[in-house]
């Protein structure tokens, strides 16, 4: 089972499409069954089994996907949940508030608070059949998702994360914003996309990220790369790493705090700091304070040694047993995925 900070996921098993109200309750509810303690309704007309877990994501996508009729596909977040992205979780307001579902439709369809829908143009290359539901495609999906946030570096993050989840490279998705026709949000995608970065890990180390970046106004530091010392032992891999500075810094999540992963930060932090390297660490809340964090952040620069590489203690140079990392954009080469994914 993958760790809940792994960028992709798997589909759960057990999963329920809703079914039409039936006079003869075969292939569905009767109505009066409807109507009891034994059957919960997903949208108008349409009703599951009361025992279905309605709080699972990729059941509550299963349940609204039933609505569309025709020509039409989930899309959005829901449907790059859908793909196996982990981090578009359905929620927003760091899971305060449960988001619709997102679907395109050629037909208008009653209003309900559990899903929105637009009626946008979408072509028959946009969407296909993915585990059963009719879904678009990872960039069409992004695209979407992107256009309904509001914040720029929120749109970021969402590109970091369908490339974390190495759905979509961050130069795949920009080549294909940069084709699509003057479409309502489009300059938001453009922006955003300059942002987006292919290497790192959670949403809120991206916006770590964006606090050193933009608030900051730091140089742009390597993400999530191997540091090894001089003899080609692993010292550690932190989520930001000012080369130049020496300076290393560290999302520090809830899960951090467990007994064995803690002993394993505080073991990596001597490590750092024995061959040379500065650290600064972030920690939950911390972003909502982000002149608190920018200050973190200079001092732990200003504390840096600033080596010459030839002084230095640590090196990103892997030692020649160890195979190099495979950035997401080579692995969608491979794959023989890259060439369709920047097309509308």
């Amino acid at each position: 089972m993958a760790h809940r900070w792994d960028p992709r996921c798997t589909r759960p098993t057990g999963l329920v499409k809703p079914s039409p109200l039936d006079p003869d309750g075969e292939i569905g509810p009767t109505r009066d069954q409807a109507a009891g303690p034994l059957w919960r309704q997903t949208s108008w007309g349409l009703y599951v089994p009361s025992d279905v877990d309605g709080s699972v994501v990729e059941q509550r996508i299963v349940e609204q996907a039933g609505r569309i009729r025709g020509y039409g596909a989930v899309t959005g977040w829901s449907a790059l949940r859908w793909h196996g992205a982990t981090f578009f979780d359905g929620t927003a307001d760091g899971g305060r508030t449960e988001l619709p579902v997102s679907l395109v439709v050629h037909s208008k369809l009653r209003p309900d608070p559990r899903s929105t829908y637009t009626e946008e143009q979408v072509s028959c290359f946009e969407w296909s059949w993915v585990g059963g539901l009719p879904v678009t495609t990872v960039q069409r999906a992004l695209f979407d998702e992107v256009r309904r946030i509001d914040s720029v570096r929120e749109k970021a993050c969402a590109i970091s994360m369908a490339a974390a989840a190495r759905l979509i490279s961050t130069q795949l998705f920009a080549t294909y914003v940069a084709h699509r026709g003057p479409w309502t949000g489009i300059q938001g995608a453009r922006d955003a996309v300059r942002l987006a970065v292919d290497d790192c890990r959670s949403p809120q180390e991206f916006r770590m990220l964006m606090v050193w970046l933009l608030d900051a106004d730091l140089p742009m530091p390597l993400l999530n790369r191997e540091v090894f010392d001089l003899d080609g032992n692993l010292i550690g891999i932190p989520d930001l790493l000012d080369v130049e500075a020496g300076c290393a810094g560290e999302y520090q999540g809830e899960d951090h705090k467990d007994g064995q992963r803690h002993r394993e930060d505080v073991e990596r932090e001597e490590r750092f700091r024995d061959h040379g390297l500065e650290l600064f660490e972030v920690v939950g809340g911390d972003l909502r304070q982000r002149q608190k964090v920018v200050e973190r952040m200079h001092k732990a620069r200003s504390r840096s040694k600033f080596l010459p590489p030839e002084s230095r203690a640590w090196t990103l140079e892997p030692p020649p047993w160890r195979p190099r990392p495979e950035s997401v954009h080579e692995y969608l080469v491979r794959k023989g995925l890259a060439d369709q994914l920047w097309r509308s």
